[in-house]
C-alpha cells in the first residue's frame, strides 16, 4: 500500500513539472522558456552580453541600442500579429515605426563613429544593467496570454532603455546620440505609464 502511495505521489510531481503551466492564486503561468514574448527578450540579451565591447560609449552605446529596438521589434512584431486588444496593437505599431526610424539613425551614427574614446566606468554601467534586466526577467509574472505578455514584458524592456541612455548621458559626448538618448528616456517613460495603465486596467 505504501508502495503504491508513493508511487502516486511520484507520478503526479512529474505531471506538475513537465506541466508547461501552473495555476497560482488564480493566475495561470507559462514557464518562461515556453513564451514567445520572453524568448524574443532573452535573444536581445544574449545578442547585447555576446557583444564585443569597445569601451568607447558613443560606439557601444549605438551597437546596443540598436540591438535593443530590434528587440522591441520582434515583441512588437508579434503582438501586431497575434494580439487580441486594438489599444495595444496600436501601441506596438508605434513602437514599429518609432524604433525602426531610430534605428535607421543609430545606424548612420555608428558608421561615423571610430573607437576614440575608452570609458572603463561606462562599460561597467551598462554590464551592471544588463545583469539588473536579466534577474528583473527571471521574475516576471508570465500567463501565455500574448497581449499581457507583451505589456509586462514592454515595461521592463523600456526600463533597461532608459538605464542604458541614462548611462550614456553620464559618459557620452556626441551631441545626436545625447538627442537620443534623452528622447529615449523621456518617450519610453511616458510608455511605461501607459503600459502600467493598460495592465491595472486589462491583466486577466
Amino acid at each position: 500500500m505504501k508502495r503504491t502511495i508513493l508511487a502516486i505521489a511520484i507520478i503526479s510531481m512529474t505531471l506538475g513539472f513537465a506541466s508547461c503551466k501552473k495555476e497560482t492564486n488564480g493566475i495561470i503561468l507559462q514557464a518562461h522558456d515556453d513564451n514567445r514574448m520572453m524568448d524574443s527578450m532573452h535573444v536581445m540579451m544574449d545578442r547585447m552580453e555576446a557583444m564585443t565591447m569597445t569601451m568607447d560609449p558613443e560606439v557601444d552605446f549605438s551597437e546596443m541600442m540598436i540591438m535593443h529596438h530590434e528587440g522591441a521589434l520582434n515583441m512588437s512584431q508579434a503582438l501586431v500579429s497575434a494580439g487580441k486588444n486594438d489599444s495595444l496593437r496600436r501601441f506596438a505599431q508605434k513602437v514599429i515605426a518609432d524604433q525602426t526610424s531610430e534605428i535607421a539613425v543609430l545606424k548612420s551614427i555608428l558608421a561615423s563613429l571610430t573607437v576614440d574614446n575608452m570609458d572603463m566606468d561606462f562599460m561597467q554601467e551598462q554590464m551592471d544593467n544588463m545583469e539588473k534586466t536579466n534577474k528583473q526577467s527571471d521574475v516576471q509574472i508570465i500567463t501565455g496570454d500574448i497581449d499581457n505578455d507583451y505589456a509586462t514584458l514592454m515595461v521592463l524592456h523600456h526600463q533597461a532603455a532608459i538605464q542604458d541612455a541614462s548611462a550614456y548621458l553620464h559618459h557620452g559626448n556626441n551631441n545626436q546620440l545625447k538627442t537620443i538618448a534623452n528622447n529615449i528616456i523621456t518617450a519610453q517613460n511616458k510608455e511605461i505609464i501607459e503600459l502600467s495603465n493598460w495592465l491595472k486596467a486589462n491583466m486577466r
